[in-house]
């Protein structure tokens, strides 16, 4: 800067000189632009309000009102008196210090677990099998989707016609074939219930399980097959150290889903067994559910559904940790 010029301190007129705007087209233009980004904010709420309140009266009320309802005598009586007097900790109490809860405990854990391991081994087998390319291949695919698509009540009859004792077509081949002279009671047989409704609750998750997985092999890159047959890899190496591997994150979500959606199952086994015999398949939903329909004691009932929460949630965030810490190492 030479000596005894202006400093220039404000840039503003020459800017103006420039540009050709004055201050007001400078403001106008600054409001416009706010008007623009305020009515983008406002469409993307616009479409989360219809889902969230979809997700609150649907979902947030109905688990707020089970919560409140565990810690209230609810009864039948509730709904003409509107009475439903407070009792605290009472029905989960009662619910958990009764004869039936342990053994309803044991049924749901064996249930789940017998469902869960089956439905994913045969699931993955499938999925691999797919993943084949052959003739009819996508006619197959279609028709293993069929036992996921039929109403669960409707495979649930057809299973208990299938394997009544006397007029059963099981029974009926396994005497045919002389296997069996007198037959297996299937559901009459207090082992035998358990392992039939669980056969069938397989029979019915198989479907979801190989579409689930089927599709998270499919985004595995081909060239590292291929790579690993190069560098002499055979099929068990090649699953071990390729497709597991990168396969993991669907196994998370397939096996998450899969107890959640296990441990309420509820039609196959009213409608097979009806928790017979001698409550050899009472579990904890089919227990909530006597307690709510047929006792119409709907406190309790509740109490027993909070728990089938809690026992769920705490599966799936002991598995996924679990899960993370061993994705870490």
């Amino acid at each position: 800067m030479r000596s005894g010029s202006r400093p220039v301190t404000d840039l503003s007129p020459i800017l103006r000189t420039v540009t050709g705007q004055d201050d007001g087209a400078v403001t106008a233009g600054s409001r416009v632009a706010a008007r623009a980004r305020f009515g983008e904010r406002l469409a993307q709420w616009m479409f989360i309000v219809p889902a969230a309140a979809y997700l609150l009266l649907f979902f947030g009320y109905p688990i707020v009102k089970n919560i409140v309802m565990s810690f209230q005598q609810y009864t039948t009586t509730t709904f003409y008196t509107g009475a439903a007097p407070f009792v605290g900790l009472q029905n989960y109490s009662e619910i958990l210090s009764s004869d039936l809860f342990p053994k309803a405990l044991l049924t749901t854990v064996l249930f789940t677990a017998g469902s869960i391991i089956g439905q994913f081994a045969l699931g993955l087998a499938f999925a691999l099998f797919f993943q084949r390319r052959f003739p009819l291949g996508g006619v197959l695919r279609s028709l293993l989707l069929l036992p996921w698509l039929l109403p669960l009540v409707v495979s649930g009859t057809t299973w208990r016609w299938m394997l009544d004792n006397d007029t059963g077509v099981v029974n009926a081949a396994l005497r045919g074939l002389h296997l069996s002279s007198s037959g297996v009671p299937w559901l009459t047989g207090t082992s035998q219930a358990l392992v039939s409704v669980i056969l069938i609750n397989i029979w019915v998750g198989i479907p979801f399980n190989t579409a689930i997985l089927y599709s998270g092999l499919q985004d595995i890159p081909t060239h590292l097959y291929e790579a690993a047959q190069l560098d002499g890899a055979g099929p068990l190496a090649s699953f071990r150290h390729v497709t597991w591997p990168l396969l993991r994150p669907t196994v998370s979500v397939v096996l998450v889903l899969g107890v959640v959606y296990t441990v309420k199952v509820l039609d196959i086994i009213l409608v097979v067994t009806g928790g017979g015999p001698a409550n050899a398949t009472e579990t904890i939903a089919t227990q909530s559910y006597e307690l709510s329909f047929q006792q119409f004691d709907f406190g309790r009932g509740a109490a027993m559904s909070n728990v089938l929460i809690v026992i769920s949630l705490a599966f799936a965030i002991v598995y996924l940790r679990a899960n993370r810490r061993a994705r870490t190492l």
